[in-house]
């Protein structure tokens, strides 16, 4: 799944930014997000649905990474029913996630993103940045692959 919508991206184009990435940035997105301590539920959910290799690959990918706060204001019981099941964990998780390295000085209001997923996220930028209605609390944290954006609620696609 992660590989085919990657796949889409010319080769020079996906070799020329993941370079730029790795010249400054010594840890992938994975190692970032564990580094960082307050994606504790988002690794364990990425290793409980098997995208690890994917997001430690050449990349470069944009995560929009919900926080602990974010998974834990899911309803009771949801993210342990999650966890269980990896097909419905690993759409929610690539639904987070854009081929390429998204800046937000790249963003722009209203613009349609598609995700790893295969569904679009809609970027408003208007009274602060937003991804399908999650705030971006924190933006631009640069990995060795990609780009992290912080968000405060978990998105779900359709």
């Amino acid at each position: 799944m992660f590989r085919r919508t990657y796949l889409a991206l010319t080769a020079a184009a996906a070799l020329t930014a993941g370079s730029a990435f790795a010249a400054g940035h010594s840890k992938d997105i994975v190692d970032t997000a564990v580094d960082a301590g307050n994606f504790t539920t988002l690794v364990a959910a990425v290793e409980a649905a098997g995208l690890v290799e994917n997001l430690k690959g050449e990349g470069p990918f944009t995560v929009f990474a919900p926080t602990d706060e974010a998974f834990a204001a899911l309803p009771d019981g949801t993210v342990e029913g999650l966890l269980e099941d990896p097909e419905a964990l690993a759409n929610i998780l690539t639904y987070h996630v854009v081929p390429g390295a998204v800046m937000s000085s790249d963003l722009s209001n209203n613009m349609m993103a598609t995700t790893v997923q295969g569904s679009d996220v809609t970027i408003m930028t208007e009274g602060g940045v937003t991804v399908n209605g999650a705030n971006v609390v924190t933006a631009d944290i640069e990995a060795s692959n990609g780009v992290i954006h912080v968000i405060d609620a978990v998105i779900l696609p359709e």
